[in-house]
């Protein structure tokens, strides 16, 4: 087991924030200021410029990050390949998704991966798509689904299927009797949308501007955080959104929300991604490979 100092000072340097960095460890902010202020006392030197807003490593602090990264990854490696020595898939997996990907699918695949292996265990963290990438990116997080390419350096991105989106409605609506919809159309209309590094709001942000429109051109009346959400302000009459078709099966078999088909029609990628130079476990490897395969067949 690495140095949980060391740990703990690689995700401040990743995320140039104390209080970030004790959201992505799952620590206080407080616990993250003892361990990084015990590492600087081992070392004597300071190891951060505390900044308005951010911090910085100092030249002490970009020496420590460098062998911290190596460490820290040959750490990984070592507990693995240790653990692989019993023949069995087994371990902590840390799997990250977009609030679309972890509301409706991940939910079943978890379900059949841990009846496969149930010596693994697994932890879901959701969040939007720029979030879960980010982790990623970071190495607090093992394997990523998410519902935009991400631009991120650093990341494989592999495409693992795709889903439709639609517009939803409240049954009163005025655009409750159509069959479908253009963007021309819903320009006319108040608009619930996304929060910005959705993607889900990417996705949509691109297919309007593919129609000649933009998302400035809708009646937007406010930003939510998840499709949870978004679908209870849409039912109560406020607006039109776009989701996911799976994100809104049961609302609409019980007639609180009406679906409407995207004209042209609105499909998007799922994206499973991972740091690309991390070492793979074999658990992390035999997780990929099921969940590629699985949400390609949810999605066909």
């Amino acid at each position: 087991m690495a140095d949980r100092r060391l740990q703990v000072f690689h995700a401040v340097a990743k995320q140039r924030s104390f209080t970030r960095a004790a959201e992505a460890l799952f620590m206080t902010q407080p616990a993250v200021t003892f361990q990084i202020r015990q590492l600087e006392e081992q070392y004597r030197t300071r190891l951060f410029e505390r900044r308005t807003g951010d911090v910085a490593l100092t030249p002490a602090g970009e020496l420590v990050f460098s062998y911290a990264e190596r460490i820290l990854a040959l750490n990984d490696e070592l507990d693995t390949r240790l653990a692989e020595l019993s023949g069995e898939v087994s371990g902590q997996l840390l799997i990250g998704a977009s609030t679309t990907i972890g509301e409706t699918l991940l939910p079943q695949l978890l379900g059949e991966f841990d009846a496969l292996y149930p010596r693994v265990r697994a932890r879901l963290i959701v969040g939007n798509s720029e979030t879960i990438a980010s982790r990623v990116a970071e190495r607090t997080v093992d394997i990523g689904a998410i519902d935009v390419e991400s631009a991120l350096p650093g990341l494989d991105s592999t495409a693992c299927g795709e889903e439709e989106l639609i517009v939803i409605c409240a049954p009163d609506h005025p655009l409750a009797k159509s069959s479908r919809v253009s963007p021309r159309t819903l320009v006319g209309y108040e608009y619930i949308s996304r929060e910005p590094g959705s993607g889900t709001r990417a996705c949509i942000e691109a297919y309007f501007r593919e129609s000649r429109f933009s998302v400035e051109d809708l009646k937007t009346q406010m930003e939510l955080g998840s499709p949870e959400s978004l679908k209870r302000v849409v039912a109560s009459g406020l607006g039109f959104g776009i989701v996911a078709r799976a994100a809104c099966e049961i609302e609409c078999r019980l007639g609180t929300l009406v679906a409407i088909q995207l004209n042209p029609v609105l499909r998007r990628r799922l994206f499973l991604i991972q740091s690309a130079d991390r070492f793979r476990s074999r658990l992390v490897t035999t997780f990929f490979e099921f969940a590629r395969r699985r949400l390609g067949e949810m999605q066909s």
